[in-house]
């Protein structure tokens, strides 16, 4: 349909991508675009890993019962702003 994109259509694109959003805002919105990425990837694996974990658990007998620490999402290593516990704290300081 559009064919193919060579060397000058994709700098073309890229300044008018510049000249759109500015300089300035570019480093931020990428940062914030990788930032979303890794949350997705680690949230798919949790996912995935919580899968197999349910589908051990059902084919293995349980004695006991066992308690589950709660689940923490990070979106970066070190960036303790951005990580979250999955369930959230109730508010207590409603009488």
């Amino acid at each position: 349909m559009f064919g193919r994109l060579g060397a000058p259509e994709i700098i073309l694109i890229l300044v008018v991508i510049i000249l759109l959003f500015g300089a300035k805002k570019l480093p931020d919105m990428a940062r914030s675009l990788g930032k979303s990425a890794r949350i997705l990837k680690s949230e798919a694996k949790a996912m995935k890993d919580e899968g197999n974990n349910s589908s051990s658990a059902a084919q293995a007998p349980t004695t006991g019962e066992q308690t589950q620490a709660p689940r923490t999402i990070q979106a970066s290593p070190g960036d303790v702003t951005s990580s979250r516990p999955v369930t959230e704290p109730t508010d207590t300081t409603k009488a």
